[in-house]
């Protein structure tokens, strides 16, 4: 597992379950729609001030993750 994602929590009691960012309560959905909202890393490290570059990353890495898995399962157009 990459360093990253240990940044990456679920735990049924945080955010229904949801990934999240080091137990803070900011899911790991909500920082990808920011960035593909147009905010930048930097402009989410100004606004949530208790949040590090690296757990940003983490979510981006999550989501690699996650779309890798996903496309390993779909099957094969013949």
């Amino acid at each position: 597992m990459s360093e990253l994602l240990k940044r990456i929590t679920i735990d049924p009691q945080i955010c229904h379950g949801k990934p999240v960012i080091r137990s803070l309560r900011y899911t790991v959905e909500s920082m990808l729609e920011y960035l593909s909202a147009g905010d930048t890393i930097d402009d989410l490290l100004e606004e949530f001030r208790d949040l590090e570059r690296e757990d940003l990353l983490a979510c981006i890495e999550f989501a690699n993750c996650a779309l890798k898995l996903k496309s390993a399962r779909l099957p094969l157009a013949s």
